[in-house]
């Protein structure tokens, strides 16, 4: 029996939601399945993902073939690199506690990596907010000016058509 570890869609319709999971490879995409390995919500920036390294690892050396998706997902989440990490451990280069420091000192590193990205994305998105805001200030600025001049514009011209009207009655 071939073992896969897929996404499971759940969510409404154009609101997708995915169960990690795994499952026979003749298994349905969104019928039954072995364990749950986590969750997966491609809405949120960035994507909000909840997995069990330990389980997902365990799966892996038990020759669960992850999809593209999912693959892409246990790199970001460290499982592969870890499952890397133990490969070494099985050779002989290192031993478990140096697995450990290096896992944690990536851990660190990424959990940066994603801080920057987010505060980057939320900057990024108050700036387009306040640009927007700026412009159809702006505009309307604009606009109100040049309503101030035409009625300006006007008065002057009534004024003068008025003051030049009384000079003429008295030269007639």
């Amino acid at each position: 029996m071939s073992v896969n570890i897929r996404l499971q869609r759940h969510g409404s319709k154009k609101r997708p939601f995915y169960f990690i999971v795994v499952a026979n490879s003749v298994s349905p995409r969104d019928g039954r399945f072995i364990e749950k390995l986590g969750t997966y919500n491609p809405l949120t920036v960035p994507a909000t993902i909840f997995l069990d390294r330990e389980r997902s690892l365990y799966w892996l050396e038990n020759g669960a073939q992850p999809t593209n998706t999912c693959r892409n997902i246990l790199s970001y989440k460290g499982v592969l690199y870890l499952r890397h990490l133990k490969r070494g451990v099985s050779l002989g280069l290192f031993d478990e506690s140096a697995v450990q420091d290096k896992f944690d000192k990536w851990i660190a590193e990424h959990e940066t990596t994603v801080a920057k990205r987010q505060e980057a994305h939320r900057k990024h998105k108050s700036d387009k907010r306040h640009a927007i805001s700026a412009e159809s200030v702006r505009k309307v600025e604009e606009k109100n000016a040049a309503k101030v001049a035409a009625a300006t514009a006007e008065t002057v011209n009534s004024e003068e058509s008025a003051s030049e009207a009384p000079a003429e009655q008295t030269e007639g």
